[in-house]
């Protein structure tokens, strides 16, 4: 297979990242040698081999995490807090080979990897000021008769499963929290994006953090892998970002020892414009909320539903707007929209497209995957959506845009509503009780309103109904690594 690696540069950022499995605090190969190829989805072509992990790496692993876990918890708050201060200053520091590393493995601009590094490093500044504020409580009995002693304990050794579109803030917002809470971990970063991790668990060390605590297995075959440690009595904890139908298989698994779990899964976020919109605001915050990430975001705008009154307005100015978008490979200069993941990402999108424009939709720009390498699919929206078109019910996870019409502000709730996903909506209005009313109809985890973004490491994410439950940032994050213990006092 030929190399993707286009200069010195690319090359350096590629050889300074360890390809191996981190285990115990030690860089090691896989127990049977193999390895996985990490493929530039700009060009198609190899980047690099990491190691490729079997399950005897995996158990080696959890092993690690759980001889360290005793001590580790014992390790004072302000120690732990210190070194992911440390860590997030470190990856300040190297914001640009991060960035650069970032871009080649899954194809963003170098201009939204470097927007990642700074979200994802936040994790690790917020959660170093939140391991000296776990608190619990002392309290007297109603009946006056004894005391009320609540602690927060660490939960124990964690198993931590990240996807390939935020390869490192996926990863912070997990492993800041843990490390602020005392537990440790076990780490498998997507295999089509492992750089960002291994490069992150480089720092990690680096910062200070003791062997055992963080350990990364990368793996071709996550499911065979992963299941046996979450079934394992030693795993007391498993996080996962990734697809509701993924999702519903690992808690499945997690039943079996009554794991705590966190899952952060599908979205089918609608984007509301009413009438009194401003719709130049409006339609710059649908190209962030559509756009960031080239769409391949949980959070990322699915359905546009506008008012008929401004609908032909909104859809003509977007289309407008992401049709001028330079496509290309990331690292290009002026490049606004790079490659979606695979060739399989990029069959769903056009797969998606093609029922919306069968039953009737028409593209006022885009439509079609790009010729030649890579997995490139042009900014595409889609006026006149029908109800039954499949996008408007499943992730597109990429860079369409469908908008379809509502007559009322009921019928935009409830067309906002009618799904089995709920994780974000974004809400364009100018009238304050409008915007409450719809913020608090709407069966989401999160809203922007009148702002495409919603992502803030100090507040809670995550979702209601098939979108997960659980959250992830804000005070609200490290309690998903706490156990709670309540000790009544006879005094």
């Amino acid at each position: 297979m030929t190399t993707a690696v286009k200069n010195e540069t690319e090359q350096k950022v590629i050889d300074g990242v360890r390809k191996q499995l981190y285990i115990g605090g030690e860089w090691r190969d896989g127990s049977e040698g193999a390895t996985l190829a990490v493929e530039d989805p700009a060009t198609g072509e190899s980047l690099c081999d990491v190691a490729d992990a079997t399950v005897d790496d995996a158990f080696a692993a959890l092993a690690a995490a759980d001889e360290t876990q005793a001590e580790w918890q014992e390790t004072p708050p302000r120690d732990r807090g210190e070194i992911l201060r440390r860590a997030w200053e470190l990856i300040t520091e190297r914001k640009d080979d991060l960035s650069l590393l970032m871009t080649l493995e899954m194809g963003k601009t170098i201009k939204e990897s470097e927007a990642e590094i700074t979200y994802g490093s936040e994790f690790f500044r917020w959660f170093a000021e939140e391991a000296v504020r776990i608190e619990g409580r002392y309290s007297v009995a109603p009946n006056g008769a004894g005391r009320l002693l609540v602690m927060k304990q660490a939960v124990g050794p964690c198993v931590l499963i990240t996807p390939w579109n935020f390869p490192l803030a996926m990863g912070t917002r997990k492993i800041g929290p843990a490390i602020a809470a005392g537990c440790t971990m076990v780490m498998k970063p997507a295999s089509q994006t492992p750089l960002s991790m291994l490069a992150l668990a480089q720092i990690l060390e680096e910062a200070g953090l003791p062997g055992g605590v963080l350990n990364v297995i990368t793996s071709s075959s996550s499911g065979s892998v992963m299941e046996p440690l979450i079934k394992d009595s030693r795993t007391r904890k498993l996080s996962f970002t990734g697809s509701t139908e993924v999702g519903r298989k690992l808690i499945e698994q997690a039943a079996e020892q009554i794991l705590k779990v966190s899952m952060e899964l599908g979205g089918n976020a609608p984007f509301l414009v009413f009438d009194d919109a401003d719709v130049d605001a409006a339609v710059e915050g649908a190209v962030i909320a559509k756009m960031r990430n080239i769409g391949e975001a949980c959070t990322a705008a699915n359905r546009f539903h506008v008012a008929d009154g401004v609908a032909s307005e909104f859809a003509e100015k977007l289309a407008e707007r992401m049709g001028s978008m330079k496509v290309g490979r990331g690292t290009e200069e002026g490049v606004e929209v790079g490659p979606l993941i695979d060739d399989d990402q990029r069959s769903k999108v056009s797969e998606l497209v093609g029922d919306a424009v069968g039953r009737g939709a028409h593209a006022l720009v885009g439509g079609h995957p790009r010729d030649g390498a890579g997995y490139f699919y042009d900014p595409t929206v889609l006026a006149d959506v029908p109800d039954g078109a499949n996008l408007l019910k499943e992730e597109i996870f990429g860079p369409v845009a469908p908008v379809a019409s509502f007559d009322s502000e009921e019928d935009a709730v409830a067309a906002a509503n009618n799904t089995e996903y709920g994780l974000v909506a974004y809400v364009y209005t100018r009238d304050l009780k409008r915007a409450l009313r719809v913020c608090e109809a709407l069966e989401t985890g999160m809203i922007g309103l009148n702002q495409g973004m919603v992502s803030n490491p100090a507040a809670p994410f995550g979702g209601v109904k098939q979108s997960g439950f659980g959250r992830e940032g804000g005070r609200e994050g490290i309690e998903e690594y706490l156990e709670t213990k309540y000790v009544a006092v006879n005094l």
